[in-house]
């Protein structure tokens, strides 16, 4: 197959000449005048076009959202738009701040028909188009541009002429607006477009200050660059006369994908008004995306008018529901995925970008800015839980984020990393996607915690009981112990206390310079479990009711604390072979340590439970088999 030769195929655009553009160094600081044609334009672009029950409840959601301007029909295309239009009249769906607005092209028959149809309405913008770029005046209509102006003008006129008879009282008394487009305005000459709009706001003679001629720019079909689309508008905007009498509205299609950024430049180069659709919906490639556009000026501290994003979810719903047409997950702002981090580098930003926020709330600063987060998801009803999403691509960061906002547990950094390589091994023998739940009961069942939702979630040894008192080393008596006043911490400590291991209980003993280290001498001697402590931490857990309550009975939790401990297996053949393993370097390989986790009202009770915890976890040496077992289990 020979290579493709566009050259001799497609014909570039032709840039317009505006050598003093204004629009590149201009700021958008005010939210244009949004007019919603899901009804319309998107409708006629399905496959299989909205039912009227479908047509009501998109109405409705339209209304909801804060449109003040919703295109609702093509009324003199068909009986069953006709049909639509007289419903939300006749049943009064139609708020008094409301205008709706219906489309005919420049027949009289089709004219007259779209009046009948909105009779009784309180609010109507009447939207006239005909055909107006050379390629469908010379191949579609055969018309010159003398005979394509006098098409638009002389139906004006009707328009006009209708508009005085529909707004008297007897005829429905109706406030009316006119709307015309050129179509395709982009592709039609410039020169030639401003003559034919000059003459038709002339035919029309009602436009004033108060009372704008809508002048609709269509890219009917996208065949230039953004920037080329804001040229042409400047250009209009600067050579049209009465600005001030005129709304110059703006309608791009998505044929380049480029619809959203031409919109954002057209408004920079003079337009007022956005036609599009809630999520693209549209002819081939669709119409401009009002959600995206309207979002990314709300993120740019813009408010977008009346519309109204908060539930960013139920506009979803609606939308695919009545179109049939699902959203990608990828969509901006709408899409399942679109602030969801699976990458562990981009996980560890994010979480280190909420602390850093938090800190600057403190300090009265409540400028959102976290990493890859242009937007607060909970601004559009989203929460936190779908930020940071786990698979085998996570990293540490991420799971310790889960786990922090489920649990309120702050896992010091080494811990992050042995559960970060306990989750990622069971997402790559389940082959899933780890969800917050998969993962606080993999953490649970892990390190025996026992949670209000998830059940006691005992390991082989649980303390019952426990008592810590001092045990001064041999030699030291009792006047010397209280030496300087009883200020210094005695040396030692004594532990006893009732161990159930695999549900027996045994009355165990140890002594040593703290409760940790006089549990695990009690541990050595009881069960022959030898351990040191390679790291400690603890912190107070902020968020009650997470985890069961300590006392039996007891209905509520008090302010509890979480202590977690790692050990290293001490046993003679551990250690024996920890001297002689080696890396390829030559250096020593670090020891396998073992997590435990402890909760509980009282710091020391925590402590201990900590070490158990750790203690059960290597002995049994199963993390990653609890783990995979408590998600397949759910």
């Amino acid at each position: 197959m020979p290579p493709m030769n566009p050259g001799t195929k497609y014909a570039p655009y032709e840039p317009v000449n505006l050598p003093n553009r204004q629009w590149p160094s201009k700021v958008q600081r005010t939210a244009p005048i949004w007019t919603s044609v899901d009804l319309r334009d998107g409708n006629q672009a399905l496959i299989n076009p909205m039912s009227q029950q479908q047509k009501l409840r998109f109405f409705q959601l339209l209304v909801h959202v804060g449109f003040k301007e919703i295109e609702v029909a093509f009324p003199s295309s068909s009986d069953t738009d006709f049909g639509f239009v007289r419903t939300i009249i006749e049943q009064k769906m139609i708020p008094d701040d409301v205008w709706i607005q219906v489309l005919t092209p420049a027949r009289e028959e089709l004219i007259r028909r779209t009046f009948e149809s909105v009779k009784g309405a309180k609010n109507v913008i009447m939207h006239m188009y005909n055909a107006t770029s050379p390629l469908f005046r010379n191949v579609v209509f055969g018309n010159s541009q003398e005979q394509t102006i006098d098409l638009a003008v002389q139906h004006t006129k009707l328009v006009t002429k209708l508009m005085d008879e529909y707004s008297k009282p007897e005829n429905g008394g109706t406030n009316f607006r006119y709307e015309y487009s050129p179509e395709t305005y982009t592709q039609t000459e410039l020169d030639f477009a401003v003559r034919l709009c000059e003459q038709v706001r002339v035919a029309y003679g009602k436009a004033s200050s108060t009372n704008k001629i809508i002048f609709n720019l269509p890219a009917t079909v996208e065949i230039g660059p953004p920037n080329h689309y804001a040229d042409q508008i400047e250009y209009f905007c600067n050579n049209i006369t009465k600005r001030e009498e005129i709304t110059v509205s703006l309608h791009p299609h998505n044929d380049r994908g480029c619809a959203v950024a031409a919109a954002e430049m057209g408004l920079l180069a003079g337009g007022d008004r956005i036609e599009g659709c809630l999520l693209g919906n549209g002819e081939r490639t669709g119409n401009v995306d009002i959600v995206t556009l309207a979002l990314n000026q709300f993120c740019q501290g813009i408010q977008p008018g009346p519309l109204d994003l908060s539930d960013i979810q139920s506009v979803v719903d609606v939308v695919s529901n009545c179109n049939d047409i699902p959203v990608h997950p990828r969509h901006p702002y709408a899409g399942e995925l679109v602030f969801t981090a699976f990458s562990g580098s981009h996980q560890d930003a994010i979480k280190k970008g909420f602390h850093a926020q938090a800190q600057r709330k403190e300090k009265g600063d409540h400028v959102w800015s976290i990493p890859y987060l242009p937007i607060d998801p909970a601004d559009l009803g989203a929460t936190y839980e779908a930020v940071i999403r786990v698979n085998s691509q996570s990293g540490k960061g991420g799971v310790a984020y889960l786990v922090a906002q489920s649990l309120g547990l702050d896992l010091p950094r080494r811990m992050q990393v042995a559960f970060y390589q306990v989750i990622q091994e069971v997402a790559d023998r389940t082959g899933r996607e780890m969800t917050t739940d998969d993962i606080t009961r993999a953490f649970t069942q892990t390190y025996h915690v026992p949670s209000l939702a998830l059940g006691k979630n005992e390991g082989s040894m649980v303390l019952k009981s426990f008592r810590i008192t001092d045990d001064a080393p041999p030699g030291l008596n009792g006047d010397a112990a209280a030496a300087n006043g009883g200020t210094e911490t005695p040396r030692y400590v004594r532990f006893n206390g009732v161990v159930a291991r695999n549900g027996k209980p045994h009355d165990i003993e140890g002594r040593g310079n703290g409760p940790l280290s006089a549990l695990l001498d009690a541990l050595d001697a009881a069960f022959g479990i030898s351990a040191n402590v390679r790291e400690y931490s603890e912190h107070v857990i902020d968020r009650p009711g997470v985890f069961a309550p300590a006392a039996p009975g007891a209905t509520k939790t008090k302010a509890q604390a979480a202590a977690y401990v790692e050990l290293v297996d001490a046993s003679p053949k551990a250690v024996a072979e920890a001297q002689s393993a080696t890396t390829n370097g030559g250096g020593a390989v670090r020891q396998e340590g073992w997590w435990g986790v402890g909760i509980d009202v009282d710091i020391t009770a925590s402590t201990l439970k900590a070490v158990l915890s750790a203690a059960c976890n290597l002995e049994s040496k199963t993390a990653v088999e609890i783990a995979t077992k408590a998600v397949e289990q759910k």
